[in-house]
């Protein structure tokens, strides 16, 4: 055990300190200035996780970098070049060979100047993903420099001028075939009026505070509070049952009966020795928020590395449920506490006595204990592991007071037993269940399809039919007490067991298996599935959902996604294919799907301003919806879902991605009763 412990708290340790950034970092400079071969230089740090597209990225796969430059006193000489080569990755998703840097990548211009001083601006465009969503590159940069005046730099003035009046001459000419080879032709309509300019009116309002608002909502925060705090209480009640705890509560409590002379002093000792163990846990919850913040937290829920460190965690502690090893905390330590206890009086003495049962009872509640943080760390709320932490310090401390306000109910709990034992292996089968949805998580991140659907169901299928068969007798494991007869609870959980395993055979074909679809896989990794149900948007261009909303008296569903966005497919195929969410988009909502990738050309350009003052020229179908995400919702990450109002307010939060069936039907829920309401 000494040699496990220190494996285990390092895996915790690489847990919560594998954090991923969220930003591509640029930088530029001009190297050569004052020289006549001066060159543009633009790095890239991708944070780990991350990965950006290279120019060249294939079609049908992610947007791939692209630079624009305006020059005024100079010209390009050559391409753009990057100072190492990409990556190439067969996407089984996307089905194509994608190229793509990490690390750090140094991009270089080299120019031509034409001029005593010259100016560039560029813009930089792309994409870059990590395992929790997409993000579009919307840098904007302007380069300036001088240039010693020469002969050749003269020289390339004149060159560089006739080059422009050649290329308008050329352009013009162009323009003029084009618009005579259209009228010659039948159906020539005049061009309709440009809708794909920034509309004028609150369409186009920035809306940040109110997604903000719906997302700081007391009652938004209280539900999920109370989800964490009731998780923790549940998880506390089912500690007291273990081995570790539950021959604690007569031994505690009838020590504090027969310590004390009058029976309000022991119903006081034992009121201290509960709230000891609250303060203990609450404390524990705290300081973990304190070293890794709620937004780190939650950002580890989505790390694959994360995923990986605790499915190993859960599989370690099933084992010890199981009674493969005994999982427990350096004897020092508890000894330790033990010898305090001695040694102070009154109240403090209480205390290290309730830091002294926290210590010894870490076999059978540090499984529970780390399954409910790692609960509480999926929320953004900065208390929720505190709260989750209270919950179980509640169950836990609560029978220590009642028992020793009301000693003669001693007499009618269980006797400490073999049934103990049984509670810690079926901890042990749900821990090892539950360790596969992480693996899976980890599975789907890095591509390596080792948990696609029907195996991992497969899986869960052996592992509560094994449960059943266990309730039932019908297998042993070590500590186990031989067992002469069934009991009717054991029987009764033993049926819901094996039926739950038969529940779960159609999903091996494709069935959705509602009740399980937050955990299994999406359906897209099944290689057999008999279950055909897809959901399409109505239309994919915002004006124009905006006004069939607004005709329909339906809110809109905006879909912010792209060609190359593989959590997009994820999302499609694990929430959006679920039969009601499906059901309640088709008859309750006008979906719009904007492809912030979609390299179709607008009628015309778009200059248009960023927050920052800087103008910059939207080109594509895909730039506009992009910008249009950036400017009124504040957000660059695809998917990106918010509902609408036929004022184009939002009338929740925005829901990014994240594959919880629950979680995406409270979405649309709340969105349409907000709707009706307003």
């Amino acid at each position: 055990m000494r040699r496990t412990l220190p494996l285990i708290l390092t895996l915790l340790c690489c847990v919560f300190g594998a954090l991923g950034a969220e930003h591509v970092t640029w930088s530029y400079r001009v190297a050569g200035d004052n020289t006549a071969a001066p060159q543009l230089e633009i790095t890239a740090v991708i944070d780990p996780g991350f990965h950006l597209y290279a120019q060249d990225n294939p079609d049908g796969g992610g947007v791939p970098l692209s630079f624009n430059f305006k020059f005024d006193g100079c010209a390009v000489d050559g391409p753009v070049k990057a100072d190492k080569a990409y990556t190439k990755a067969y996407d089984d998703i996307l089905m194509v060979d994608e190229h793509y840097y990490t690390g750090t990548v140094k991009f270089t211009q080299k120019l031509r100047p034409a001029a005593a001083s010259w100016s560039v601006k560029a813009e930089i465009g792309g994409q870059y993903c990590n395992d929790s969503g997409c993000y579009r590159v919307n840098e904007l940069h302007t380069f300036k420099g001088t240039a010693p005046v020469t002969d050749a730099i003269k020289e390339e003035a004149k060159k560089l001028e006739e080059e422009k009046k050649e290329a308008a001459d050329s352009a013009a000419d162009a323009i003029a075939a084009m618009t005579d080879s259209l009228q010659a032709s039948e159906g020539f309509m005049e061009p309709a009026a440009d809708l794909s300019g920034v509309k004028a009116g609150n369409w186009y309002e920035n809306c940040e505070a109110e997604i903000r608002a719906f997302e700081e909502n007391p009652a938004q925060q209280g539900r999920s509070l109370w989800y964490i705090f009731i998780a923790g209480f549940i998880g506390g009640l089912i500690a007291l049952v273990t081995p570790c705890v539950w021959p604690m509560i007569p031994m505690t409590v009838s020590f504090f009966l027969k310590s004390n002379k009058s029976h309000s002093k022991s119903i006081t000792t034992a009121m201290v020795y509960g709230l000891s163990i609250i303060v203990i846990y609450v404390g524990l919850g705290l300081i973990v928020t304190a070293l890794f913040g709620a937004s780190a937290l939650n950002e580890l829920a989505t790390s694959a590395g994360f995923n990986i460190a605790f499915f190993i965690l859960l599989v370690i502690f099933a084992i010890s449920f199981m009674g493969g090893f005994e999982l427990t905390l350096p004897a020092k330590w508890s000894n330790k506490m033990d010898s305090k206890v001695d040694t102070t009086t009154g109240y403090l003495s209480i205390f290290f006595m309730a830091f002294t049962l926290c210590l010894v009872s870490f076999s059978c509640t540090g499984p529970i204990i780390g399954t409910l943080l790692v609960e509480a760390a999926a929320t953004s709320n900065f208390i929720s592991p505190a709260v989750g932490m209270a919950g179980f310090a509640i169950a836990l401390a609560l029978p220590f007071s009642v028992f020793a306000m009301f000693p003669t109910m001693l007499k009618s709990i269980p006797k400490s037993g073999g049934w103990m034992n049984t509670v810690k292996v079926v901890l042990g089968f749900l821990e090892l269940a539950l360790a596969l949805k992480f693996l899976s998580v980890a599975d789907l991140a890095y591509g390596w399809r080792l948990m696609d659907r029907e195996v991992f169901i497969a899986l869960w299928i052996v592992i509560f039919a094994l449960l059943g068969m266990y309730l039932l007798g019908k297998i042993t494991l070590p500590h186990d007490d031989k067992l002469e007869k069934i009991g009717v609870t054991r029987f009764m959980l033993a049926v819901i067991s094996l039926s739950f395993a038969v529940y779960m055979i159609p999903g091996l074909w494709g069935a959705p298996l509602k009740s399980i679809s937050a955990f299994a896989p999406p359906t897209y990794t099944q290689d057999f599935n008999l279950y055909t149900g897809d959901v399409h948007a109505q239309v994919d261009n915002f004006e124009e959902g905006m006004e069939l909303g607004t005709k329909l008296g339906k809110p809109v569903l905006v879909d912010f996604s792209g060609y190359g966005c593989v959590n997009c497919r994820k999302m499609e195929a694990a929430v959006l294919t679920n039969p009601e969410i499906k059901a309640s988009i088709d008859n309750d909502f006008v979906m719009v799907t904007l492809m912030v990738d979609d390299k179709k050309a607008l009628p015309q350009p778009i200059t248009v301003k960023e927050k920052d003052g800087q103008e910059r020229t939207l080109r594509t179908y895909g730039d506009k919806w992009s910008y249009l995400q950036r400017t009124k919702f504040g957000a660059n990450a695809q998917p990106y879902y918010v509902i609408l109002d036929g004022d184009a307010r939002p009338l929740n939060f925005a829901f990014p991605y994240e594959e919880d069936v629950p979680k995406f039907q409270k979405f649309l829920k709340t969105g349409l009763e907000n709707y009706k309401n307003k």
